[in-house]
């Protein structure tokens, strides 16, 4: 079949703050060697699907440098794309509006590609997916529209959009937020969390934008559309939990999927990659998570104490030092004697001798000073950086020395 991906990637991304002071939050490193958006995207290429319009907004320049050098994605085949398209102003002069809103704005786009079905996916959570036991599973059922549904606890579902569904899995009722979320049939603990991705059969999501919806100038998916569509068309839950990921390994967390929209939820994500049994095992052949191809050399140990810990590639260990449950990016030093406990460091940063960090995020390009202390003075931290409600100490993108 013909299919075009639409990936939803201008969100401001205010929660993570100041980690998207100067980017989008697609396109905030995570993991040592990533960005957030290589997730959505590697799912995308790992389904074969292979043409994709990228919809960016806010602070969007970095995003579009690193899809330009990273997914370089010309081919053999006209067909074989990945573009970003910031607001067109097609419309008038106005951003995007809403997630609906941006893909109505480049409805235009969808025509000019015309495919049987059209996959609408956010840029900004981390999980594996495999998209084409979605569309198995949207066309056995003979669907108009599907959406990704994670099973979540009764207690969680309140901070959701939860999918009311039958015992067929059609979706029946949808609250944003319900204080009593629907539970799913046969399992009174669970309900269908939506995860915000959808699949169209494209002549439905033409008829949905430009005409039932049209005079509706703020327009989401999840808010307006979604509830109103469900008695005159066909619209299921694929429960995401029921995918059967090729090269999973059996200790991970089945049907991982994280929001990292907070910082703590992203520093607590970056945690969930570490350990002999992580939550989310990256090291997946028949799975990759599709990233920078990276120029610098081995880590090169010196001498130092490394404890289940990630590090990328350039960085430089010395004597001396301990780093322990910590994720570290390409191209980090550690001088002698420092220490490094809990933290996601990014790339390009320099731990000076003697210094001692602890659960601290530290975006790219800083340097502290010798025997610095982070992490473990709450006051003093404050004189100086941004403490999270959760108590993480997070350092504010540096200066490139470049």
């Amino acid at each position: 079949m013909r299919i075009l991906g639409i990936i939803m990637a201008g969100g401001k991304g205010e929660r993570l703050y100041p980690l998207t002071k100067d980017r989008s939050k697609p396109s905030v490193p995570f993991g040592g060697n990533y960005r957030i958006v290589d997730f959505v995207l590697s799912n995308f290429v790992n389904s074969g699907i292979f043409s994709s319009y990228v919809l960016v907004q806010y602070l969007s320049q970095s995003l579009i440098e690193y899809l330009r050098t990273t997914w370089r994605s010309e081919g053999i085949i006209p067909d074989h794309f990945l573009i970003c398209v910031p607001p067109q102003m097609r419309l008038g002069e106005i951003w995007y509006r809403g997630t609906a809103d941006s893909v109505r704005q480049n409805i235009n786009l969808v025509k000019d590609f015309n495919p049987d079905l059209v996959a609408i996916f956010g840029a900004d959570h981390i999980y594996r997916m495999d998209v084409r036991q979605m569309i198995d599973f949207h066309l056995k059922n003979k669907a108009d529209v599907t959406v990704a549904a994670n099973s979540v606890s009764i207690k969680e579902a309140s901070a959701f959009g939860v999918l009311g569904v039958d015992k067929d899995s059609r979706i029946v009722q949808f609250d944003e937020k319900p204080a009593k979320p629907q539970p799913i049939p046969g399992n009174p603990k669970m309900a269908y969390a939506s995860m915000g991705n959808y699949i169209f059969n494209t002549d439905v999501l033409l008829q949905v934008l430009q005409k039932r919806f049209c005079d509706v100038p703020a327009l989401d998916f999840g808010k307006h559309i979604l509830p109103k569509i469900l008695t005159d068309h066909r619209t299921f839950a694929y429960n995401f939990q029921s995918q059967t990921l090729p090269g999973a390994k059996p200790y991970e967390e089945p049907g991982y999927w994280r929001d990292v929209g907070t910082i703590e939820s992203f520093w607590q994500t970056n945690m969930d990659l570490l350990g002999p049994k992580p939550k989310l095992d990256l090291n997946n052949p028949q799975w990759p998570v599709n990233t920078t191809a990276s120029r610098l050399p081995p880590v090169k140990n010196l001498g130092g104490t490394v404890i289940d810990s990630m590090l990328g590639n350039g960085c430089i260990i010395y004597p001396k030092t301990k780093i322990k449950h910590s994720v570290l990016s390409s191209g980090v030093i550690v001088h002698e004697g420092a220490e490094i406990e809990d933290c996601v460091i990014m790339d390009s940063c320099e731990i000076k001798a003697g210094a001692k960090l602890k659960k601290v995020i530290m975006d790219r390009f800083n340097t502290t000073a010798p025997r610095q202390t982070i992490g473990h003075d709450p006051e003093a931290d404050a004189q100086k950086y941004y403490i999270d409600p959760s108590g993480i100490v997070v350092i504010p993108r540096g200066k490139s020395k470049f």
